[in-house]
Parts: structure tokens; sequence; C-alpha cells
């Protein structure tokens, strides 16, 4: 019984490593029904220790000169040198 156990936790071992990513749902779906095969489990272990892709933020001016805050993102004054919801300079 014991081995049927560490057998699964192996053969869902992609999934578990990647339950963090923003592709968790599709890595679980290629292991589940790939995994069977060496190919698909071995995709499915590559992308889950494969780091995700940066995002990246568009900045934009606000009209009438307004500024954000570099560490939230929360508007603010053009007057305000620290952000009001978080406390960074902005």
């Amino acid at each position: 019984m014991l081995s049927v156990a560490i057998l699964v936790l192996l053969y869902f071992l992609p999934a578990i490593l990647g339950r963090n990513k923003a592709d968790s749902t599709a890595i679980f779906l290629v292991n589940l029904f790939l995994g069977w095969t060496v190919i698909g489990w071995v995709v499915a272990f590559l992308w889950a220790c494969a780091s995700d892709r940066p995002v990246y933020l568009q900045h934009f001016a606000a009209a009438g000169g307004g500024r954000f805050c570099s560490r939230c993102g929360t508007p603010a004054v053009s007057v305000v040198q620290y952000c009001s919801s978080c406390g960074a300079r902005v």
C-alpha cells in the first residue's frame, strides 16, 4: 500500500511542484493525461520547474500631472511625496 502511495506522489510530482504557478491547471492536465508517457511526464516536470514569465507593467502619466506610487500603484496627488496606502516614496 505504501508503494502505491509513493508511485502516485511520483506520478503527480510535476503537478505538486507547479501548484503555485500561473499555469498550474495546464501543468496538472498535462500531467494527468500525458504523464503516463515518459515524454508527457518530463514536459510537465520541466514546465513546473521553469520560472514564470515576468509581468511587464505599462506606466502611463495621468491626466493633469498626477503620479502613481512605485510600490503599490496607487494614484497620488502631484504635491504628495509619500504614498497614503503603503508609505513608500512616490
